[in-house]
């Protein structure tokens, strides 16, 4: 008979779980496995809501296994570490993105791009190699092989620093792999949310001409004036998308609702692409024919490798660019919940775990 997440492992932890797919969740019991030699084992400080962890709360992409515990934005502080571990000690500053483990084998392994590894697993929702269940970051300590760890540069404040691990590598890989991180280039996100906060102030590290493109007029003056965007397109006005067609070299499309893509299309130029960052739901409707007029490439893009995971947060180290936040109790992660499906926050929930996670 299978045993009760709080008995699968000899280390006892608390943290919030959703238990079927009204994504309600509450407080829940689980354990951990105990230190291996090459683990890293840390107190969980902050931890950032992304919108995955509202799709699978509630099962909107039919892949969840309940309970969930979400959470793959994590920070804290080291309190152990294995024998054989060489890369940290204990009180160093250390979070955990999106991914727990893979083969080390494979091609994608080998190339540093474990992200795409057929054997991955992810940091909740997931089998570890023993058979349970992987459990996230909303909840009070965490432990992970040391290549999972990103070691997080000092002068990041940790709360800030959270949703690096998922929105910022999210962003920060498909700029670096499809050349959109050439100064001058034009580049456009389009959704000013979680990920396209951050994709316009990694695109402006780079020094790129960023166009932020959205259905929200109200964003223009943020867009500009606080982030940095050089332009504004508002998506629904036909006469400033024609204004502006054929001017871009690419497009980090962050939306995970349903959205047109043919006017983003017509935005790039000749041999320009779009990288799709966001997840939504329902397929697009992706015509062929502006593709072929511009020899015009739609992509995607899932995150990033480790390697790359450190690459990214060392730069936002030194450009000093940091996601905006709302930091929240543990208990108000429901309403959070509530605000992010209605676009109510600017841009990022953090959870303060490690000073709101009652013990029940």
């Amino acid at each position: 008979m299978a045993k009760a997440p709080e008995e699968e492992h000899p280390v006892k932890a608390l943290g919030w779980a959703a238990t079927d797919p009204s994504g309600v969740l509450a407080p829940f019991k689980f354990s951990r496995r105990a230190t291996g030699d090459g683990d890293v084992r840390f107190k969980i400080l902050y931890c950032g809501i992304c919108h995955s962890d509202l799709h699978l709360a509630k099962n909107e992409w039919g892949i969840s296994k309940y309970p969930i515990l979400p959470g793959h934005e994590i920070t804290g502080v080291v309190t152990e570490v294995g024998s054989k571990v060489q890369k940290y000690k204990v009180g160093d500053r250390v979070g955990v993105g999106c991914l727990v483990g893979a083969c080390h084998t494979c091609d994608n392994c080998e190339n540093n791009v474990e992200n795409y590894c057929p054997q991955q697993i992810q940091t909740y929702n997931w089998k570890n190699t023993d058979g349970t269940m992987t459990y996230g970051g909303y909840s009070d300590h965490m432990v992970a092989n040391e290549r999972y760890i990103v070691r997080i540069p000092d002068n990041l404040p940790l709360e800030a620093a959270a949703p690096l691990l998922c929105a910022g590598i999210t962003t920060y890989s498909p700029l670096r792999y499809f050349g959109l991180d050439k100064p001058g280039m034009r580049v456009g996100v389009v959704g000013l949310g979680g990920l396209g906060h951050v994709a316009v102030k990694l695109a402006k590290a780079f020094g790129t001409i960023v166009t932020v493109i959205s259905t929200s007029p109200r964003k223009k003056q943020e867009a500009i004036e606080v982030l940095g965007a050089d332009s504004f397109l508002v998506s629904t006005n036909p006469e400033e998308m024609q204004a502006a067609m054929g001017t871009l070299d690419g497009i980090i499309d962050t939306v995970s609702a349903a959205h047109a893509l043919v006017p983003l299309l017509f935005l790039l130029k000749n041999n320009g692409k779009i990288v799709m960052v966001g997840a939504p739901a329902k397929p697009l409707e992706l015509p062929v024919f502006p593709l072929i007029i511009g020899r015009r490439m739609v992509a995607g893009s899932c995150i990033g490798g480790m390697k790359e995971t450190q690459e990214m947060i060392d730069f936002a180290g030194k450009h000093n660019i940091t996601p905006q936040i709302e930091v929240v109790p543990m208990d108000y992660v429901n309403t959070a919940m509530e605000r992010l499906v209605k676009g109510d926050v600017k841009y990022r929930f953090v959870l303060d775990v490690a000073n709101t996670l009652k013990a029940l």
